[in-house]
């Protein structure tokens, strides 16, 4: 109930608030550590479906995808970072990307190799590790 809350609620939060208040909102989110613990590998799943049939400003983007599993996982005590780096594409174009990162590895990536094309440009929380 949680995450379908989370994903109605934070996609469109990330179109008017900074990364930087989301990231502060997960930090005093209520219950904080003591949820029960999710199954983070069916979680990210269910919210990747969830955000797939939902329109805008609902629909899937990594991003979208990032903030809510960020929000949820760090609510219930993870240490998980959110990461967003940029690229140039094969036109010269910029691309983003933004992905959790837990123990200093790209976490419940599709593919985890994906995101070391991408240089970091921001970090949330910004105090965590590299």
């Amino acid at each position: 109930m949680r995450a379908l809350a989370a994903c109605a609620i934070l996609p469109p939060l990330v179109s008017v608030l900074s990364l930087a208040r989301i990231s502060a909102l997960a930090e005093r989110a209520p219950g904080r550590g003591r949820s029960a613990a999710p199954d983070e590998v069916a979680l990210s799943e269910y919210v990747g479906r969830v955000l797939r049939r939902l329109p805008p400003p609902w629909r899937y983007t990594c991003l979208r995808r990032g903030v809510v599993l960020y929000y949820l996982l760090r609510r219930t005590g993870r240490p998980v970072a959110l990461h967003i780096g940029v690229r140039k594409d094969g036109a010269g174009a910029l691309a983003a990307h933004a992905w959790l990162v837990k123990d200093g590895v790209p976490y419940l990536e599709p593919d985890p190799a994906h995101s070391a094309a991408f240089a970091e440009i921001a970090r949330f929380p910004s105090t965590e590790a590299p």
